[in-house]
């Protein structure tokens, strides 16, 4: 059994990582600050005998006391809504919560996980996006904020590996959705089931030729386990590498929720990425891994998830 401390635990992916080591008999300590995180989220487990919910900021401090085997650190905003009203604290949980979530690795000797993402890359000039592509970032842009701070929080976690010798995992998690997702969190996955399902215009912005890919909760969880048993500390993507233009995605949504919404375009957003498609050969070579759940499959999933949260 390990003791794992996962830092913004109460979030979409946190909540569902938290499930799964519970699962799989380990202990969990689950600490958020609930800026974006959700109580709801960990409710179904909030009460079992090796699950311990801390309310606290991870820009400061960060004290546990007894042993740590593992530091997943996934505490951040993670929408363009929440990172464009939250600018500062989503740049301090990159830097300040990375550091202190490191110092804690550090002290316990624990292995330390960060969770980064396909926003390192800006606003990509190749496609697919390998692990080894630098990025087109603007830094002084409104998605700056969350992209520099990733891309900060990455280069902390290889000082810390190559200076302290610390056992670190680094993981560009992709367009990730399913259960547990807020319904304003502002990422077209929600965005689009929510509208549908209300009989709201969908919101396309620019004519929908950006490109997204979409992988399922469960397809993560499994990927994220299987990097923390492989001894591998270079950034690694998990994520779909089917890609899906956005105008498609939205009339694959109308079909599934049977809606007859329509389609609303909007301008496009500055610095919104046009491309999105991840090279897996990594994480297949690595840890023999690639998604399992198709997007109808996993869609299906989502919208049932939305609509019971739309009854009430």
């Amino acid at each position: 059994m390990a003791r794992v401390v996962i830092t913004g635990g109460a979030g979409f992916i946190g909540s569902h990582l938290c499930q799964s080591f519970l699962e799989r008999g380990d202990e969990v300590i689950c600490m958020d600050n609930f800026l974006t995180g959700s109580r709801e989220n960990v409710t179904p487990f909030a009460l079992h005998k090796r699950f311990t919910l801390i309310d606290h900021n991870v820009t400061r401090f960060i004290g546990i006391e007894g042993p740590v085997d593992m530091v997943l650190h996934f505490a951040s905003p993670a929408s363009p809504v929440d990172y464009l009203e939250l600018p500062i604290p989503t740049l301090k949980v990159g830097s300040l919560g990375t550091h202190n979530a490191l110092g804690l690795a550090k002290t316990k000797s624990a292995l330390f996980l960060l969770a980064s993402t396909s926003e390192v890359y800006g606003d990509p000039l190749v496609k697919p996006q390998r692990e080894d592509y630098w990025g087109n970032v603007n830094p002084v842009g409104p998605r700056g904020v969350y992209d520099e701070a990733k891309r900060f929080a990455e280069a902390m976690t290889m000082a810390y590996h190559r200076y302290h010798g610390l056992n670190t995992r680094i993981v560009r998690i992709f367009n990730t959705y399913g259960p547990r997702m807020r319904m304003k969190d502002g990422r077209v996955v929600p965005n689009f089931i929510t509208q549908a399902l209300k009989g709201e215009g969908l919101t396309v912005y620019g004519k929908g030729a950006q490109t997204r890919s979409f992988l399922y909760i469960d397809d993560l969880v499994r990927g994220i386990h299987r990097m923390v048993e492989c001894d591998y500390h270079l950034p690694v993507n998990l994520g779909n590498p089917h890609e899906i233009t956005v105008l498609d995605f939205a009339k694959k949504v109308l079909d599934l929720t049977g809606s007859k919404s329509s389609i609303v375009y909007k301008p496009l957003p500055e610095d919104d990425p046009q491309v999105r498609q991840p090279d897996i050969s990594r994480a297949r070579e690595l840890l023999g891994w690639e998604p399992q759940v198709q997007l109808e499959e996993g869609l299906a999933k989502t919208v049932h998830y939305f609509s019971q949260r739309l009854r009430g």
